[in-house]
């Protein structure tokens, strides 16, 4: 396939745009999605005004709203509200919500009353709430309908609604009483009641946290739930495609953070080197600025080195197994927080699991240091010392590690910040600084110095 994608590409520049057009109408939606992901603005631009109306609305569907934004930005007004109207409310908002603000109230003017109606539904609940992501379009049925009634109201909103697998049961007040399924209408007879058929909602406020939200539909396998406002009425519908994007971001922003640089929110190939370089230039200053405290430790303790030379060989050993095995637990507490299994109230929990982890560890490859350095290691004076030294070290950097680095996702997230943030880059300027300290600590014990 990446062949093909290339070929197309050879086609845009040679200006071949016939040629490229007959390519286009061979591949499928999500293939001319994976190349447009991989062109220029403007090369993206051409490409897709070569498509098909009904195709280039597929397409544009499916694309991320950073790319949404700059292909309407390159679009007739005209052209830009058919595209802009043909999405779904949420989707339409996520994109308002990349637009200049005096843009997207100029798109919402153009839309029809109704479809306005909708957005606004949605931009009525704060970003990072699950209404911000929810469809207002949903077909929910009454408990005493019988599910021939049932039935005629799907059918008469199939192309309306944005899922008709999973359908909140509700009463005359909208007040939500189940949920019944799609499947178990179709194999019931006509005369069977709803409320005989439905089963126990498992639905979520509004207000709630969207990637929380998001992760409770997936792991319960919903393929979606009614969302509810603070009276328990039922106000939209959250699908499992939806759950799934919100949690591709939120882990596209740990693994952007966890090393150090913020997230593009937006494909690779597609993101200006500018914007690359402004996602990381911020971070790489700040572990810089941190840095600086690694060197100060060096400066205090240059008579010690100076005395014992061979200790400057070790350093990188020990502050790079420090900072992994930091990076290790900070990962690991992180990736729990995100799916619920702990929380800032297990702080001693987590706290005496890694210090046990940390001790176990540091045994393991303290006795190895001391092994090799005591029976092969560098130096005049005596290798045994210098081994004590090693696995002394490694003993207590590796508890100490394991221990910050578990502990600061969760303080992280009891300041209401993101845990990531506070994991692998500042652990490894921390365990740097901290480890050499307890290192030469050690050597001046035990070496005499």
């Amino acid at each position: 396939m990446t062949e093909q994608l290339d070929e197309l590409a050879d086609l845009i520049r040679d200006e071949r745009l016939r040629e490229l057009r007959e390519h286009l109408d061979t591949l499928s939606t999500g293939d001319i999605v994976d190349f447009l992901e991989r062109l220029g603005v403007k090369d993206r631009a051409v490409t897709f005004r070569l498509l098909p109306k009904d195709t280039a609305v597929e397409v544009f569907d499916m694309l991320d709203q950073a790319l949404q934004h700059e292909i309407i930005e390159g679009l007739k007004d005209s052209e830009t509200a058919h595209f802009f109207e043909a999405l779904d409310p949420d989707d339409r908002v996520r994109l308002m919500d990349e637009m200049p603000a005096s843009v997207a109230r100029k798109m919402l003017r153009h839309l029809d009353p109704k479809e306005r109606s909708l957005t606004n539904i949605v931009l009525g609940y704060s970003q990072g709430t699950i209404g911000r992501h929810m469809s207002p379009e949903f077909v929910a049925v009454r408990e005493h309908w019988n599910v021939d009634e049932a039935m005629a109201k799907v059918r008469a909103a199939e192309d309306d609604a944005e899922t008709l697998y999973t359908l909140p049961v509700v009463d005359h007040q909208r007040l939500l009483k189940g949920v019944i399924s799609l499947r178990d209408l179709v194999r019931s007879p006509g005369s069977t009641l709803v409320a005989e058929l439905m089963t126990d909602a498992d639905s979520v406020d509004a207000d709630h946290d969207a990637e929380d939200a998001a992760r409770r539909c997936a792991d319960r396998k919903h393929l979606a739930m009614p969302v509810t406002d603070s009276e328990h009425r039922v106000v939209g519908i959250f699908t499992v495609d939806d759950a799934l994007d919100i949690l591709e971001r939120a882990e596209s922003e740990d693994a952007a953070r966890h090393g150090g640089a913020e997230p593009l929110h937006r494909p690779y190939l597609s993101t200006p080197v500018l914007t690359i370089m402004r996602s990381r230039i911020v971070w790489l200053l700040v572990l810089a600025v941190g840095a600086t405290l690694t060197v100060q430790v060096l400066d205090t303790f240059e008579e010690t080195l100076e005395s014992v030379i061979v200790l400057s060989l070790f350093v990188p050993l020990l502050i790079g197994t420090g900072g992994n095995t930091g990076n290790q637990a900070a990962t690991t507490v992180t990736r729990a927080l995100a799916l619920g299994d702990v929380g800032p109230r297990d702080v001693f929990k987590v706290l005496w699991r890694e210090v046990r982890v940390g001790v176990t560890l540091g045994s393991v490859l303290g006795v190895l240091g001391f092994t090799l350095v005591a029976l092969w290691g560098p130096g005049d004076i005596s290798r045994w010392q210098i081994g004590a030294v090693i696995g002394l070290t490694l003993l207590a950097i590796c508890t100490l590690a394991a221990s910050a680095g578990g502990l600061m996702p969760l303080l992280g997230k009891a300041l209401g910040a993101d845990p990531a943030v506070f994991a692998n880059p500042f652990i490894a300027t921390f365990v740097d600084a901290t480890g050499l300290i307890i290192y030469f600590l050690i050597a001046r014990a035990i070496l005499g110095i």
